[in-house]
């Protein structure tokens, strides 16, 4: 809970330390400078963490776009205003609506990479629901390879003004919890392989964003290979907690060795 806390939000650039983290979520303790808004969002996605995992394990219910609004609405908790890239002008953050502006990403090498318009978002996100329902009946693909393929096409669809990477990194928690798979922790120290496998994937995919949110399983191994070392590392060291050979603290850390090993 807390590393998967931490660690998500820390992604995005949320100031709280480790020990911060562990002190507002076990105690209450909002202890240290960082901004009020780092902590109400810190506790606020705990919230969204406990209602995914309700929600996963309600065998009847379906994944839906209605879940995914309050889930976003959850763990931003009420509008805010954000300040442009330019810093040009302030806009306002509605939380758990879609889009109302066109919104992108800078790549390493300085290009603008556009994510779905706000006109095409809400039959992508249609889509999406519609294809993960079909293939979680069909049992087809492995249960990371869905919560990889998932991530990765609603990343591309960027559905949100704001909060769209940890809405897919607790969607594929949503995943592999409701599959009884141990959830997983993409850590903050280990970003730039992350996003590394991300960016091989927009190069399979294209600049079109519509193509990358209707990506396929081959145009997303990067991503897939990622989670799966993640994964395996972590249903290993769970198999060793259980027999009481090593302890929480170095299963955690164990995650980030097993993505290093991936690239290397």
């Amino acid at each position: 809970m807390i590393d998967f806390n931490y660690n998500s939000n820390h992604l995005e650039g949320n100031t709280l330390s480790y020990g911060q983290t562990k002190l507002l979520l076990l105690f209450g303790d909002t202890i240290g400078n960082a901004s009020m808004q780092d902590y109400e969002e810190m506790k606020a996605h705990n919230v969204g963490l406990e209602l995914m995992k309700a929600e996963a394990k309600d065998r009847d219910r379906m994944l839906s776009e209605h879940f995914i609004r309050v889930l976003n609405q959850t763990i931003l908790v009420r509008d805010f205003y954000k300040t442009s890239r330019d810093g040009d002008y302030r806009y306002k953050i509605n939380v758990g609506v879609y889009k109302t502006r066109p919104n992108s990403v800078i790549t390493p090498t300085g290009e603008i990479f556009d994510y779905a318009s706000p006109e095409e978002t809400p039959s992508l996100m249609s889509d999406l629901i519609e294809w993960y329902r079909n293939e979680e009946k069909r049992g087809k693909l492995k249960v990371e390879e869905l919560a990889a393929l998932f991530h990765y096409r609603y990343i591309r669809i960027h559905p949100f003004e704001d909060g769209n990477g940890r809405i897919a990194r607790l969607l594929v928690n949503y995943i592999l919890f409701r599959h009884y798979y141990p959830m997983l922790v993409i850590r903050s120290d280990d970003r730039n392989n992350y996003l590394k496998a991300l960016r091989q994937c927009d190069l399979h995919t294209g600049k079109i964003a519509s193509d990358g949110a209707r990506a396929t399983l081959q145009q997303t191994k990067p991503l897939v290979d990622y989670m799966s070392a993640i994964l395996e590392n972590k249903l290993a060291s769970v198999i060793q907690l259980a027999k009481g050979e090593i302890s929480e603290f170095i299963e955690a850390k164990d995650d980030e060795k097993s993505a290093q090993k991936f690239w290397n």
